[in-house]
């Protein structure tokens, strides 16, 4: 038209559905009153489509009846513009909502692009920094005998530790976040969380933690995505073991109902303060506890469980209380 857009005309509902799915606009005009369907139908048929949930809605209407405006409002509408309308008002309307739009596009759009790179830098260092790890180890290996090269050799090895935990737990927060496509199947509990507790074995014999589990007298078999579900343990039996203390006890128990299975994991490490309990679930989030044996950190592990946890619909709840340990409960639909 002349005011320089590209305008696609269409006399009613049916009309205007067929000629969005053709060619998506970047802002709709919709009449409330139409033949055979009314513009709160079309509204909420626009917003049905996923690819259209976004697109801006100004709604027409010669009525300036509230219940309306509220209609048009819930029903998917941006804004409301009464009959007869001011051309300025409404051509102002329009390059607002369309500004808005452009924003939300270019937001979007760096979004993505940072995903992206982030997601190929991070793979990219994960390669490298495990290959760092992996020669490191070696080299702490071959300098024991000299002090001085020993130390400079750990310094490699746990800086480069740090590092790759962090990566790693940054992938799987992006993962998580972005949402995972989970594969529920039966899993045993029990043997789940016994493979997790062997691994961590040896780093808590170190400390002189007495990493115990107690099996249910019968299996507790549950659906769940086993890879998911083994992460979500390990997050905790490993920060068990991480912030414990030397010299204390991290018990694994279960029990299970005819319907969920309870896995509880309980440390005697320094519990969690008020602070902490608020914001523990929060991404990169700082707690007051620290590593008793100068393992890495990240403030991404918990984050990860929550999300994880919420996708299989389970339950994770935190028992503690500061210098009295800390009881994580996951709770777990049954097979």
């Amino acid at each position: 038209d002349q005011l320089g857009y590209d305008v696609i005309p269409a006399v009613d509902g049916p009309t205007a559905l067929r000629r969005l799915a053709l060619r998506p606009p970047d802002l709709v005009l919709l009449d409330v009153m139409m033949p055979g369907m009314d513009g709160f139908e079309v509204c909420r048929r626009i917003r049905e489509q996923r690819a259209l949930d976004e697109l801006p809605v100004i709604f027409l209407s010669a009525a300036d009846e509230k219940s309306l405006i509220v209609r048009a409002m819930e029903s998917g509408g941006v804004d409301y513009v009464t009959k007869p309308f001011n051309q300025g008002e409404l051509v102002s309307r329009v390059k607002t909502h369309l500004a808005l739009k452009a924003a939300r596009d270019r937001l979007r759009q760096l979004a993505q692009d940072k995903d992206e790179l982030l997601g190929i830098l991070a793979h990219d260092l994960k390669n490298a920094l495990g290959s760092t790890l992996m020669n490191s180890q070696l080299l702490a290996e071959w300098t024991e005998k000299d002090p001085k090269l020993h130390r400079v050799s750990r310094s490699i090895l746990e800086a480069t530790d740090r590092t790759l935990t962090f990566v790693k737990q940054f992938l799987a927060n992006a993962k998580a976040e972005h949402g995972l496509t989970l594969t529920p199947v039966t899993v045993c509990f029990m043997e789940l969380a016994a493979e997790v507790v062997r691994e961590h074995a040896e780093m808590a014999k170190r400390k002189r933690l007495d990493l115990s589990m107690d099996p249910l007298a019968s299996e507790a078999a549950i659906r769940a995505d086993r890879v998911a579900l083994r992460q979500v343990l390990d997050n905790l039996i490993g920060n068990a073991v991480k912030f414990s203390p030397p010299g204390r006890s991290i018990r694994i128990s279960f029990s299970a109902d005819e319907s969920h299975a309870v896995c509880r994991i309980q440390d005697e490490g320094p519990g969690f303060t008020p602070e902490d309990r608020s914001h523990m679930f929060q991404r990169y989030s700082r707690l007051s506890a620290r590593p008793t044996g100068s393992e890495p950190s990240t403030g991404l592990g918990l984050s990860i469980v929550k999300q994880l946890m919420d996708s299989m619909g389970g339950e994770l709840r935190c028992d503690s209380a500061p210098g009295l340990g800390t009881t994580f409960t996951l709770r777990l639909s049954r097979a």
